[in-house]
């Protein structure tokens, strides 16, 4: 098994070669949220600090791994290197410095936070309320009927799951004040009071700041910018932006679509607003690779696969997908 792992790494290195053969083409962006410190039984397929030790170690075998705005730094001017791939992470979750951080310094290697600056300090996102809601809820049904949204059983841990899955379907696209306030409602119903330390507050930022890694805008509030009129998605963006930028005394030109769905979750529209408030390049969560890249618009993946050529294959294909974008890109 030792040859053969051996033997493989020349094969996938000249096949990622093909596939990533550089200039301005082949650039894999990866797409993370949490690194847990320890497996959650309600989300087994979560990220925790070992399994992402090991998809750093791997990366660092196959890959060059750069600063996303090198990157695209690289690839604008037709100079980037075969095989080369981005780590960000969305959202701006506590653990991302907590855990990620020191595991990212350990490997030498470099990671983009995009920010969501309105649940800092303090705040929560919707999507984990319902999370907390679910997880916290007596066993027994969940009864949501009052606001709409059913009655889910919550006695095992699947219930549990399928209970989130199908709230936040219902939920995600309701207008923002809307889904809040049922989101808030919806959490009297977990028993107790849900936890307020999922988020970074501002010094943690700074230490990411501090410690080399990228910061990049992703509105203040996490709306779904083609659910927003136009003024108020380009003030979500834009005071995002300079949030961030007062609170780590430097630029911010970097964007993530919150949700990032290309027609979807934004329009070309939108795309123009990032490019007038002074970013350099912007991020979706459509998956695949740019022939021609709209920098925009750049493609994401996120990975799951535990078993290491699993990981590696799904990369590859990844690699072979075109992306999806809107409009015409520059």
């Amino acid at each position: 098994m030792r040859w053969l792992d051996v033997l493989a790494g020349p094969l996938e290195r000249r096949l990622l070669d093909w596939l990533s053969p550089g200039g301005a083409h082949g650039l894999s962006i990866l797409i993370y949220h949490r690194v847990l410190p320890q497996p959650d039984p309600l989300f087994p397929g979560e990220v925790d600090r070992m399994e992402f030790d090991k998809q750093l170690a791997l990366l660092k075998s196959r890959f060059t791994v750069l600063p996303l705005l090198e990157a695209v730094r690289l690839a604008r001017a037709g100079r980037l290197p075969p095989r080369a791939a981005c780590i960000t992470f969305d959202d701006g979750y506590a653990d991302n410095a907590e855990v990620a951080l020191p595991l990212l310094q350990q490997h030498g290697l470099h990671a983009t936070f995009f920010i969501a600056t309105g649940f800092l300090n303090g705040g929560r996102m919707w999507n984990d309320s319902v999370i907390e809601t679910v997880r916290m809820a007596p066993a027994g049904m969940l009864d949501a009927r009052h606001l709409g949204l059913g009655s889910h059983p919550v006695n095992t841990l699947e219930e549990r799951r399928a209970a989130i899955g199908a709230l936040i379907g219902q939920l995600k696209y309701l207008p923002m004040a809307e889904r809040q306030q049922q989101v808030d409602q919806l959490a009297q119903l977990a028993g107790g009071p849900l936890p307020d330390r999922l988020m970074m507050d501002d010094e943690q930022v700074r230490q990411l700041h501090r410690a080399g890694m990228g910061i990049g805008g992703h509105t203040l509030n996490h709306p779904i910018l083609a659910r927003l009129p136009a003024e108020e998605a380009r003030a979500e963006i834009a005071a995002g932006k300079a949030s961030l930028e007062h609170m780590i005394g430097a630029p911010v030109t970097l964007f993530a679509y919150p949700n990032g769905k290309p027609g979807t979750d934004y329009q070309a529209e939108h795309v123009e607003i990032v490019r007038e408030l002074g970013f350099e390049a912007a991020v979706s969560t459509a998956w695949g690779a740019s022939r021609t890249p709209d920098f925009f618009q750049l493609p994401r993946f996120t990975p799951w696969d535990r078993q290491r050529r699993k990981f590696l294959l799904r990369l590859m294909r990844n690699l072979s997908t075109p992306a999806e974008i809107v409009g015409a890109g520059q």
